[in-house]
Parts: C-alpha cells; structure tokens; sequence
C-alpha cells in the first residue's frame, strides 16, 4: 500500500530533519513526500528537498491550517494521505505500516496514531497525550475525535468533503465529524506512535486552547464552557497532575508548570468559547506564528524502535 506524507511548516528546522528521517527508515518504502511551507524563513525547505520532498508553497497571510492541508492534499498523488505535523517523528520502522491497515476496510474513512510527549514536554502535556492517545486501538471508534499531527485520509474522500479553510484550528475534528455523519469509520492506532514536541510557553498554550476552542463552537455551536467549568477543570486537572506526579517522584519540578499549563489551557478554552468574531490579522499572526511546546513507557511490541542521531 503506497501513500502520500503531507507536512505543514514554519520555520522547523530543528525538527523537519528528524521526521523525514523516520520516514526514510519506514517498511512502506513508495512514499511520496510533499511539504506545504507556509513562508519559512529558515533551512525548512532545503532540508526537506535534501529528502526528496515536493515543496508546495502557500503565502503567510493566506495560511490556515485547512487551508494548507488541501494545498498538500490536492497536490498529492496516490489515493492515501498521511498527516503529519513537522515537529512530530516515528518511533517505530513500521508506522506507516500501521497507520494506513485499517485502510483494508473499505469503510474506513480516517485513521489516527498514538502521541507521546519527549522527555522534555510539559507534565500535564504527557498527561493529555496518555488521557488521548491510549495503548488499545480501536477500530471504529464512537466519536469523531482525531488529531492531524498524526493520521491519516483517503483522498477520494476529501474530494467530497475539502478541510474547513476558515477554522481556527481542529479542521481535522470537522472533517472527520463529516465522515461520521456520512457513515464512514474512525480507526485509532496505537501501534503508530510518534513523539510529539511542543515546547510551549504559557502565551502558547493558552493561544492553541484558545484558536481550538473557537473552533470547536463553530462545529458544535451547542456546546459551552462557563465560569464554572473552567474552576472545576483547572482545580480537577491540577490536582490530578499533581498527584500522579507525586506517585512518580517528579513533582518538584513539575509543580510549577503543572499550574501555569492546566490554567492556560482552560483559560484559553474559556476565552475562546466566548470569541465569535472573524480572525484578524493580528489574532492569524498570534495564532499560526507564534512559535514556542511520566515516564517512558517499555516497547512491548516486539519492534525495534528507529536509532535516531541526537
């Protein structure tokens, strides 16, 4: 099964090189490489020509991400994309193996992997990734959710149904609502693992929360998140951090970012479930270029991990 990797990027130097890398040493070897850069300023661009990326070039002011992935996917080839954000990498040969099997069933529509934080992300950011992304797969999952940091489409599919380009953010949560409604499955993976690097400061956090959360009203504009559930959510998760963190003997120095990370994150949901105005181009620039991001688990699958160069 051959496919597409389509890669969003901004000035990712210092992280383009080790994805492109995993996906060198991966067991699908007919992979076609197309990166949409959005005005990088960097080595993005050469370093992903130097793997024998396809560049498709998509202006700063214009970019969103629904925006951007149907630049890449338009210009993909082969009928399976593979998402995968620029500052993620596999951990196993056999990802994109895994990833697109479920693909085998003809219903299956969408199909997403497992994150984990390095060892340098954010506690609470870990506890996300464990609380999201568990170690059971699922092959037709109850919900629409999926993230397009890791995952994968078929392109026959979004012929039909192109990513909303004027979303803020979770066009992939949109897009796979769709799919759900349309009668198609959500497959989630666990056994396609990447390492997901966010090396996030608090104005970060709370601008990702925020431009997700005013999406997330746009798809479900039922939905709310008052006063009150922003102090239950902030006190719950903190606690929880906190706890687990002690049980695992690195709550000193946790406990610091363990207040400022789950507080941002909900103040930003917060604040975002209670902005419907149009993105401006100052709220784009704070939203799309404001770039800043437990233990490890044992490898039980009898794969060996990729040897990266540190």
């Amino acid at each position: 099964m051959n496919c597409s990797v389509v890669i969003r990027a901004y000035n990712e130097e210092k992280h383009i090189g080790r994805l492109l890398e995993g996906v060198k040493q991966q067991t699908l070897n007919d992979v076609e490489i197309i990166l949409v850069d959005s005005g990088s300023t960097d080595a993005t661009v050469s370093i992903a020509e130097s793997f024998g990326a396809r560049i498709v070039r998509i202006a700063s002011g214009e970019f969103t991400f629904g925006r951007s992935l149907n630049f890449g996917v338009r210009a993909a080839t082969r009928e399976f994309i593979v998402i995968a954000s620029a500052h993620v990498y596999p951990v196993y040969p056999d990802w994109l193996e895994s990833l697109l099997r479920p693909f085998k069933d003809g219903g299956v529509a969408l199909t997403y992997g497992k994150q984990r934080g390095p060892d340098s992300a954010k506690y609470s950011e870990q506890q996300i990734f464990h609380r999201w992304y568990p170690d059971a797969s699922a092959s037709d999952q109850p919900t629409a959710f999926c993230n397009n940091a890791n995952a994968a489409i078929r392109k026959s599919l979004w012929e039909k149904n192109p990513y909303d380009e004027a979303l803020t953010g979770l066009e992939d949560l949109a897009w796979a609502k769709w799919a759900k409604e349309q009668g198609y499955k959500i497959a989630y993976v666990a056994e396609a693992e990447i390492v997901h690097i966010h090396n996030e400061t608090p104005r970060g956090v709370f601008n990702r929360y925020r431009r997700e959360a005013m999406a997330f009203k746009r798809i479900y504009p039922e939905s709310h998140f008052n006063v009150y559930d922003f102090v239950r959510l902030a006190i719950t998760n903190i606690f929880s951090d906190l706890w687990h963190a002690a049980r695992e003997r690195v709550l000193l120095k946790n406990f610091a970012s363990i207040f400022w990370f789950r507080f941002m994150q909900f103040y930003g949901t917060r604040t975002g479930h209670r902005e419907t105005s149009l993105v401006t181009p100052q709220l784009r620039e704070t939203f799309y270029y404001a770039r800043e991001r437990k233990k490890k688990e044992e490898n039980d699958r009898g794969v060996e991990p990729i040897r990266y160069q540190p």
